[in-house]
């Protein structure tokens, strides 16, 4: 039967610290010793969909989660009678990871098959991006946002989040990894993008996809090339989901600030609804400068500190900015990416009722 969390649960952040002697069997042990002590059964429900939050990690990119520490995570999931799904969402830049079959090969490449970690990888947001739910939220942004199907459909989350530095929000912990992450390709286009789309000439085949796919009807054919009345278009991303040549051309320029603000309100989207029914975890270990987004190998550029768990998005980010400068004597800021406010995100979320910055950290290890 489930446990039910009150307010002073919700302040919880338990931490698990590493040192150099951890070798993979323990730090699994760590991972479901720290699930167990926060409370994972409580968000799990018999036969519940368990969507198990995770990026894949890029090509050539070996720092990000690795499969093998996702495994006492479903094992837990399973023991408590739910029945989880590994998953994440298509890129909006052009990547093995923007639909969803390349997307699945390159998991399974990285070891995230059924035999490693013993649940299946679904993709939440269908095959090019574009299988979404709208979720109401009445921010000062935006009034509703688009969010991955898979993620709204199931019944529990459990968030497994690699903490790095970012080169657009200077952060990616949990927030990021479920308002970017977990938004659908319109989500991801409404928070970076700053105007409508334009096609490329040299790039636009004249294939006429784009202009099947539209929904209001705004691409038309011009001497074999599309073109976007912008008058008409509404900024839904469908060309851009549909286009295989690179031929749709968008503006990404958004201050940090406002694509921070942005973040936090489509990971707002992904809570609501789920507010006892989600638990987030986020690993600092193999920190890096830049996300698993990027498609190198990486150096990380901080020792290994543990990982932490926690009911509250912005209390769980909050307490891994906190732990990297504790054990550092510099803040993830000042090793990253200086002149972005990395804590815009968590301070926003604290405001539109994402989550708290308030926290009791609580070292597993000391009990």
């Amino acid at each position: 039967m489930m446990s039910q969390k009150g307010p002073e649960d919700m302040k919880k952040v338990y931490f698990y610290p590493f040192d150099k002697s951890f070798d993979l069997g323990k730090k699994q042990e760590a991972v479901s010793d720290i699930l167990r002590t926060a409370g994972i059964e409580s968000v799990i429900g018999p036969n519940d969909l368990v969507a198990v939050k995770i990026h894949f990690g890029e090509k050539k990119n070996d720092t990000h989660i690795s499969a093998e520490l996702t495994r006492p995570v479903i094992d837990l999931v399973k023991q408590y009678k739910g029945k989880p799904f590994l998953t994440d969402t298509c890129v909006l830049y052009k990547s093995q990871r923007d639909n969803s079959v390349d997307h699945l090969m390159l998991a399974h490449k990285h070891g995230f098959t059924i035999e490693n970690t013993g649940a299946p990888v679904v993709i939440a947001d269908g095959l090019v991006g574009n299988l979404e739910r709208e979720v109401e939220i009445n921010c000062p942004i935006y009034k509703s946002v688009y969010i991955a199907a898979s993620a709204k459909e199931a019944n529990a989350i459990v968030v497994l989040s690699h903490v790095t530095g970012h080169l657009a929000t200077g952060l990616g912990g949990a927030i990021k990894n479920i308002g970017m992450g977990f938004a659908s390709r319109k989500g991801k286009l409404k928070q970076h993008s700053a105007m409508k789309p334009k096609i490329k000439q040299k790039f636009c085949t004249g294939c006429g996809v784009c202009i099947e796919w539209c929904p209001v009807n705004c691409i038309t054919m011009n001497n074999g090339k599309a073109f976007i009345d912008n008058n008409a278009c509404i900024g839904c991303g469908e060309c851009l989901a549909v286009c295989r040549f690179g031929a749709v051309k968008h503006d990404w320029a958004v201050s940090d600030v406002e694509l921070q603000r942005r973040m936090a309100e489509h990971a707002l989207g992904v809570v609501k609804g789920k507010e006892k029914k989600i638990l987030f975890v986020n690993f600092l270990i193999n920190i890096t400068k830049d996300c698993d987004c990027m498609g190198i190998k990486q150096t990380p550029v901080i020792p290994d500190i543990g990982v932490v768990a926690g009911f509250d998005a912005v209390s769980v980010d909050a307490a891994s900015l906190d732990l990297i400068e504790q054990r550092t004597g510099k803040s993830l800021r000042e090793i990253s990416y200086p002149d972005i406010n990395l804590r815009e995100q968590i301070e926003y979320g604290n405001k539109i009722g994402l989550g708290s910055l308030e926290y009791n950290i609580i070292n597993i290890t000391d009990n």
